[in-house]
């Protein structure tokens, strides 16, 4: 595994993070067996030298799948966890609720979770927001770091830079499949050059998308994901090599995750002729952007 300075937390992060989600409904997919799972595809990112986690409330049960790993591995890793309150008292219940699920006593990064409009933004940023939630549980050391994630559209984000000026951190979609209908809603390139203007850490979503699913769904993924192990590292690497990008978040699905650490130790740079070639090899796939929904 390769590291990368995680932006002002200063944390040196692995090439690929843990994310949550895949834990979180493993119940109805292996209904007998879910914790067993878990354990290992948990213990398959560790082994790869995953150092990094990200999880939140919202991905079913992820928080309890971990909560046993978390007395053997807490000051190894980095632990990022996530509100989708967008007032003061409800991610001060929320954000307390997740130290008792995990069984923690600090987060090293907490984040406003999937900030999907600007009355969104406005809302965590005004008087009584959540925003007042985290500046306070910083000051006590209950978390260390702010940081905000969002999905659908990058100019979000670049305005919560613009208001706030202690965020860490910010997590979004950096995946090929964007590029070939870039728009101003999911071309990445202003976040990143901001990104690294500000100092900051990012944690790239998304990297192995195709397109939005059509027909059945073979995967708990939100998107249909890409399933060939070689453009899989291509993809990976794509988005690795995006300047800005600290680390990519593994898919949605543990059953994914063997073919994205399968060769977790070739990740890292890609030359610009490749890029394009696979962001033209893609578009003669059919992929599509996931945002807009009809780019």
């Amino acid at each position: 595994m390769h590291f990368r300075r995680f932006g002002k937390t200063g944390f040196n992060a692995s090439y690929l993070t843990l994310g949550g989600c895949g834990l979180g409904w493993l119940h109805e997919k292996y209904p007998e067996t879910h914790q067993q799972v878990a354990d290992l595809a948990i213990q398959g990112a560790l082994d790869a030298g995953i150092n990094l986690i990200d999880v939140a409330p919202t991905y079913g049960e992820a928080e309890l799948r971990l909560q046993p790993w978390m007395p053997k591995i807490r000051s190894k890793i980095f632990l990022a966890e996530k509100t989708m309150d967008r007032t003061k008292i409800g991610a001060e219940k929320e954000l307390q609720q997740s130290l008792n699920r995990l069984g923690v006593k600090s987060f090293d990064l907490y984040q406003f979770h999937a900030v999907s409009t600007f009355e969104e933004l406005n809302q965590i940023m005004e008087k009584n927001g959540a925003i007042e939630a985290f500046i306070e549980s910083k000051e006590t050391g209950l978390i260390k770091h702010i940081g905000i994630t969002g999905h659908n559209d990058v100019q979000i984000l670049l305005k919560a830079l613009d208001l706030f000026d202690d965020f860490s951190t910010v997590l979004f979609p950096v995946y090929a499949t964007a590029m070939i209908k870039p728009t101003p809603q999911n071309d990445y390139s202003l976040l990143l050059k901001k990104v690294q203007e500000l100092d900051l850490g990012l944690i790239a979503i998304k990297a192995i998308t195709l397109s939005r699913w059509q027909g059945p769904k073979n995967y708990g993924t939100w998107y249909k994901p890409l399933e060939e192990e070689q453009l899989i590292q291509r993809a990976i690497n794509f988005t690795l090599s995006q300047n800005g990008v600290t680390t990519y978040s593994i898919a949605c699905d543990v059953d994914l995750w063997p073919l994205i650490l399968r060769k977790h130790e070739n990740y890292g740079s890609m030359a610009k002729e490749a890029q394009v070639s696979l962001i033209n090899n893609l578009a003669r796939m059919d992929a599509n952007p996931l945002f807009p929904e009809y780019a």
